[in-house]
């Protein structure tokens, strides 16, 4: 049953902060673990494995996850994610030893796939609209901009005032109150499988062109975020700059994507997702390719905002898109889809860059990506549905 027509937006709003509590608690993971490991004397391969876990947990469970939400709605997945979450703190606090570390990472990185997935779909079901659509996931999209913020800050603070234990003390208590805010959440009427669609396979969903066009564009884009983070400290270090110069290019990029994610709801009537995305696109295409050209701190942080404005206001616009084109009985499946991808994409795609930057150079890498996202442009533009709704 939906939520009352009274208090949507206090419900989504009690989601935004459950989505936060436990991304929170991985993005404080993701920083702590990787620094006890190496002030215990593990090499760097051994961190860039632990950091790897986060993100292999979601590749597997994405699609399994997003099957048990199509049948079971929000909070038993999202119950299931705060348990193991939990545990992957209170393991790290108990036992802290590399081994633990690493299934630490896995609970942690799984718990947070698993309970996106739930969220995403039940905002997005629960919207009446293409407007609603845009505005929800625009709000929903902000939690994990908050969180990376929160999650790393305040285990740093613990740390450095009360040692590793408090700070993975904070992690497993953290989502609890994901719970404490989902808990009152109203569950959305079930969705019934078509007859005769009920052993369909994942795959079966790319047959459809919509599907595959939607899909190769977010992997496009997200591939985006990864060389942009990849890059700008290698550019930065060549050109001589500071770590915190290169600590603000890289934070004007992550406020530029949360500010524009901020204004999209005011403006969500009045575009459309296949022209945004398209826009995005031609505009990331354009600032690759003059990217490496930059040599100022000042030209790359501008380069870095604009990247920032044209990236961050693509997710709202692919969730809504693909909430419109999946059957509703489907969505945490191609919802799981979209994350295998996307943390297949994020394990790969650094080591990727890092072989071809050392081959043909970093700039090469920005040009070749700028290239292949300027050229999937037109897979944007043949989002736009054929008849009006």
């Amino acid at each position: 049953m939906q939520e009352p027509a009274s208090a949507p937006r206090f419900a989504l709003a009690r989601l935004i902060a459950g989505h936060i509590c436990l991304h929170a608690c991985m993005a404080g993971m993701r920083m702590a673990a990787p620094l006890l490991a190496l002030r215990e004397g593990f090499s760097a391969l051994a961190v860039g494995f632990l950091l790897a876990l986060f993100a292999l947990t979601q590749v597997f469970l994405a699609l399994p996850a997003g099957r048990y939400a199509d049948r079971n709605g929000l909070k038993r997945p999202v119950g299931w994610a705060v348990l193991a979450a939990s545990t992957g703190g209170a393991l790290a606090l108990a036992f802290p030893l590399f081994p633990v570390l690493c299934l630490s990472a896995l609970l942690t990185g799984g718990a947070t796939g698993v309970a996106s997935i739930s969220l995403q779909r039940h905002v997005g079901r629960a919207a009446r609209n293409a407007t609603e659509l845009k505005k929800v996931f625009s709000w929903l999209s902000i939690g994990p901009a908050v969180s990376n913020f929160i999650g790393p800050l305040s285990a740093g603070l613990l740390i450095d005032h009360s040692g590793f234990r408090a700070a993975f003390a904070l992690m497993a208590l953290l989502p609890l109150a994901t719970w404490f805010w989902v808990r009152a959440t109203q569950e959305l009427a079930p969705v019934h499988s078509v007859a005769g669609t009920g052993s369909k396979k994942a795959w079966d969903l790319l047959r459809e062109p919509m599907m595959r066009r939607l899909m190769l564009v977010n992997w496009l884009l997200s591939s985006c975020w990864d060389v942009h983070t990849f890059v700008v400290p290698v550019l930065g270090h060549e050109r001589g700059f500071s770590a915190s110069v290169i600590g603000t290019i890289l934070g004007s990029f992550a406020l530029a994507a949360t500010l524009v994610r901020l204004l999209l709801p005011t403006v969500a009537a009045h575009v459309r997702e296949w022209a945004v995305v398209t826009f995005a696109m031609l505009m990331t295409a354009l600032l690759f390719a003059i990217y490496p050209f930059m040599h100022s701190a000042l030209a790359m942080g501008t380069c870095s905002v604009l990247l920032g404005l044209a990236l961050g206001s693509v997710q709202p616009m692919i969730m809504s898109t693909l909430h419109q084109i999946t059957p509703d009985a489907r969505q945490g499946e191609a919802l799981g889809m979209r994350m295998m991808a996307i943390n297949a994409s994020s394990v790969m795609m650094p080591l990727l860059f890092g072989t071809a930057g050392a081959v043909v150079g970093i700039s090469v890498v920005f040009w070749a990506v700028g290239l292949a996202v300027g050229s999937g442009a037109r897979q944007a533009w043949l989002l736009r549905p054929v008849t009006p709704h």
